[in-house]
């Protein structure tokens, strides 16, 4: 911060210039930890559908467990953006948001692209989660929307004030299996945790950044 004469607001804002020897490297090691995570779900996915083949005795395709859509949500992208009626290219970095770009945007997959990107909005273990797509009015917002309700709740203060014996019943009272591989991750994730996801998905719709295509419920939940 000091070499490149930058004033910070707040300390957590520590930056570099995207184009200095330490900007270059940032987004070097971002990219691979983006690729792993990528992989990771990659081979998630083919033991969840690994799994479903031998318990039904059909294939994932058969099965219809094909994937919608996979993004990052913490990730920096140099994109194109409109300022000002100028288009510059801009670093966009996005934490607890993910990418809504509209229809017929050239950063959407072709599959997509006349109905926009697909925004995935996850709820707690406990709730619902969302599909929308990206709209034009998201360019107020440089095509970026939440990814998830957020917290309201610290990871230290849900442990504190959740018993295991009390979520694992609200769990199974919605007909919801948890696992876990401790008591403490299972815990410091509790719906208790979080805003209610109905009501954010509700005015990110309204402000007009994404629009709804369907909401989904957990059936079960793994927690690492």
């Amino acid at each position: 911060v000091d070499r490149y004469n930058i004033d910070l607001a707040d300390r957590q804002l520590a930056c570099a210039p995207v184009n200095s020897p330490e900007g270059r490297r940032y987004l070097a090691a971002m990219r691979c930890a983006a690729n792993y995570a990528w992989c990771n779900r990659q081979y998630l996915m083919h033991l969840v559908r690994k799994s479903f083949e031998k318990v039904f005795g059909r294939s994932y395709n058969a099965l219809g467990m094909n994937l919608i859509y996979d993004v990052a949500h913490n990730i920096v992208k140099i994109e194109e953006i409109e300022i000002e009626g100028k288009i510059k290219k801009l670093c966009v970095h996005r934490k607890g948001a993910t990418r809504a770009f509209p229809p017929g945007h050239k950063d959407v997959p072709d599959k997509y692209r006349p109905i926009g990107q697909p925004v995935l909005i996850p709820g707690d273990m406990g709730t619902h989660s969302y599909l929308l797509v990206g709209t034009e009015k998201a360019k107020e917002t440089f095509y970026s929307t939440c990814h998830g309700a957020g917290r309201v709740m610290s990871r230290k203060k849900a442990k504190q004030q959740t018993r295991i014996e009390v979520l694992k019943k609200q769990l199974q009272a919605k007909d919801i299996l948890a696992r876990a591989h401790s008591i403490a991750t299972l815990v410091e994730e509790a719906p208790a945790a979080y805003k209610d996801i109905d009501e954010v998905v509700n005015v990110v719709a309204k402000a007009g950044l994404s629009k709804k295509v369907c909401r989904m419920r957990p059936l079960g939940v793994i927690k690492g």
